[in-house]
Formats: structure tokens, C-alpha cells, sequence
């Protein structure tokens, strides 16, 4: 395995395996790998002959009182577990390198960005669809990998892949969890002890609301209110949104039907925690 800090160094090497049709899967990441980032590789190693990850924070998707300076990083630790899963590069550019000092352009959906996370996140999902066009440009993949914890990214991507005509395939990968429920993430590290004992109760309410779906219930209202209710059960947890929408425009619905998906993002003192179930 090889860490690779160039574009230039990168393009030139990949390419090579393109002059031989190898088959390039892409795993895009900001690091501190825990099993859901891993599962995604994977799922690149499974499919692929090459496999690249990507390991970069990147300072535009977050807003200016976010968390990116505090935002973990373990580079030693990440180049280790890449290594032992079969990753063949990893790409771990600075900012200099991605963003030049007159950079101004910028990749953005205008229907999906500002529903749900996007409504708080100003320019977030314009900081991850400008960033993810660089990565498949420098990259040029026949396949990436994301993960359903982030389904809107997900959506979105796809969206911009369509729109702007990308040959890549978007593959979803499923979200891994804790043994109590609670979805993996880089972030649960910033949880208190009470605050990560009471964060299962996202993956609970989401998972009661999809059993009254499978037993008949189709009121998208009754299963917002019911999924609000279940985590307000906590002392800890501050809703941001609970919302029923589907996976096209992810408008709300008046009835669950197929395509159709529970999102929560819910606050755990300083921590933002998001989850999401498809119901049917």
C-alpha cells in the first residue's frame, strides 16, 4: 500500500492501471476509520482490481462554528486498518493541494442541499459535492462507495453524477452499527458516557417506527410523531428534525410507500448525531 500526497503523483499512477483496464474502486473518507468506513472498502475490495481511499477533512463542507479543527484524526492508525483491509493507495492530500489560493468554483445541487441536513448546514452539501467532483476527477473511478448513514449525501451524489454525466457507479453500502444500535461514526467519540448510553435510542425509535410499517401503519405524521416522541423519551437528546420523505427530491410524504425513509439528526450536548431507516 502506498499514501500518495500528490495529485499529479496519484493521476500518474492510476493511470497506468487504466492503460492495463483495471477495474478502480473508490472509497471517499475524511478518517478515523471505525467499522462502517471499513466495510465500505470492503465492498471497493470485493469489486474491484485497484482499490484507492481517500482521507481528507475537508474545510469546505463545514460551517464556521463546526467542528473541524477538533475533528479526530488518526492518520497512523487509519494507514495501519487500510493496509490489513487491502487497500492499495491511500490519498491523503493538505489543503494547498486540493485548494489553490484563487479558488472559486464551486459543484452544488440546488433541490436536494437545503432539505434536512442542509437546513441547518449552510453550504454543506456544496462543500461535499465540490470536493467529491475534484476526488472523482483526480481519481477517475469506475465505481464509489459511499455509506446509508449519510443516505441525503448518498442521493445527492448520485444526483450529480446523473446531472453532470460522471461514468461512475454510486454503490450504497448498508450502515453498520454498535451491538446496542447506535450507527458508527467518527463523531461518537465526542459523547459523554451518559450521552452515549442514551444515543441508542435513535436506532430504536427508527427501527419501532419501521415494525408499525410492517404491521400496516402508512400515516407518515403518526410515524414522525411517533419516532419524536420515542427519542424525547431521553434527557439528553435535542431533536433538529424527524422527517418522512422520499428517496427522489427528499420532499416529506403524507404516506409512507416504497422509496419512502425516516431521518433523524438529533443533538446529545455538543454532538450531532444523525441516523436514518428505509420504512418500505
Amino acid at each position: 500500500m502506498k499514501v500518495i500526497e500528490e495529485i499529479d503523483r496519484l493521476r500518474k499512477i492510476l493511470d497506468k492501471h487504466c492503460s492495463k483496464n483495471e477495474t478502480i474502486g473508490y472509497v471517499p473518507t475524511m478518517g478515523y476509520f471505525h467499522e462502517g468506513h471499513l466495510s465500505l472498502i470492503d465492498i471497493a475490495r470485493e469489486k474491484a482490481e485497484v482499490v484507492v481511499v481517500s482521507i481528507y477533512v475537508n474545510p469546505t463542507q463545514f460551517g464556521p462554528d463546526e467542528d473541524l479543527e477538533k475533528y479526530p484524526r488518526d492518520m497512523n492508525r487509519d494507514a495501519k486498518l487500510a493496509r490489513e483491509r487491502g487497500v492499495d493507495y491511500i490519498f491523503h492530500p493538505d489543503n494547498d493541494e486540493m485548494y489553490s489560493e484563487n479558488f472559486s468554483t464551486y459543484v452544488q445541487n440546488i433541490e436536494l442541499s437545503d432539505k434536512l441536513c442542509g437546513a441547518t448546514r449552510d453550504n454543506h452539501f456544496r462543500g461535499v459535492t465540490t470536493i467529491v467532483s475534484k476526488m472523482f476527477n483526480i481519481i477517475n473511478p469506475d465505481f464509489a462507495v459511499f455509506g446509508q448513514k449519510d443516505y441525503q449525501q448518498a442521493i445527492i451524489i448520485r444526483r450529480m453524477v446523473d446531472d453532470l454525466n460522471f461514468n461512475i457507479d454510486i454503490v450504497l453500502g448498508d450502515i453498520i452499527r454498535e451491538e446496542d444500535g447506535l450507527a458508527t461514526s467518527s463523531r461518537n467519540v465526542y459523547l459523554s458516557e451518559e450521552e452515549r448510553e442514551q444515543a441508542p435510542i435513535l436506532y430504536q425509535a427508527l427501527k419501532e417506527a419501521k415494525k408499525k410499517v410492517e404491521n400496516g401503519e402508512t400515516s407518515a405524521s403518526y410515524i414522525k410523531e411517533f419516532i419524536h416522541d420515542k427519542i424525547n423519551e431521553t434527557e439528553k437528546a435535542e431533536i433538529e428534525y424527524v422527517a418522512i420523505v422520499n428517496n427522489k427530491n427528499l420532499e416529506e410524504v403524507e404516506e409512507v410507500s416504497e422509496g419512502v425513509f425516516a431521518a433523524v439528526a438529533v443533538w446529545f450536548g455538543e454532538t450531532r448525531l444523525i441516523d436514518n431507516i428505509i420504512l418500505k
